[in-house]
């Protein structure tokens, strides 16, 4: 299906650049943490890098129709100094997409009735707004000095929905058996 509206297509764009930029970013974030002993935090990271993998193909695919070059605006955090402070990022990336990015962009595709996209978008939106909460409480051990537990994280592949510990039969956003996460 082709994107049949402007700006629904530049609204793609733009959040496949900046998911793209999120997932290099926790790459970098996570093998710091690693670095200055917090390995779990680290894994978290990574996690999420993953997720946010998941929405930047989501939305990629979306645009699988739309062949050639464009220039993507799209916003980003930059920094790299202690672990708290690149959580403290990630919460306000996080918090950008749940508060201000997605709910736009979602309604923007409900009224141009463009289906794929309101659906790759409510996926990432729902992700983010659990992503803002790891983030937030990893934080909180960060502060302490402290790393967060052991337990597996999960990533669905299909929305990006992320979790900590084997809590779900399947995915709450998209329906994906539990079986198809990847596990870090």
């Amino acid at each position: 299906m082709a994107i049949n509206n402007v700006m629904t297509g530049d609204f793609l764009r733009s959040a496949y650049g900046g998911e793209s930029m999120a997932h290099m970013r926790y790459l970098i974030w996570g093998e710091d943490a690693e670095k200055k002993g917090l390995p779990n935090i680290g894994r978290l990271f990574k996690a999420v890098a993953n997720a946010e993998w998941v929405h930047a193909k989501n939305h990629f695919n979306v645009l699988k129709d739309e062949v050639g070059d464009s220039g993507v605006c799209a916003g980003a955090v930059f920094g790299n100094t202690d672990v708290s402070s690149n959580l403290q990022g990630a919460i306000n990336g996080e918090l950008h997409e749940v508060n201000q990015m997605y709910p736009v962009y979602l309604e923007t595709a409900k009224f141009q009735a463009e289906k794929d996209a309101e659906r790759s978008f409510h996926y990432a939106l729902e992700a983010e707004k659990i992503h803002a909460q790891l983030f937030k409480d990893a934080q909180e051990k960060a502060k302490q000095g402290q790393d967060i537990g052991t337990d597996k994280i999960y990533v669905c592949p299909v929305c990006g929905y992320t979790e900590i510990g084997d809590n779900v039969d399947k995915c709450p956003v998209c329906g994906t058996k539990k079986e198809m996460f990847e596990s870090f």
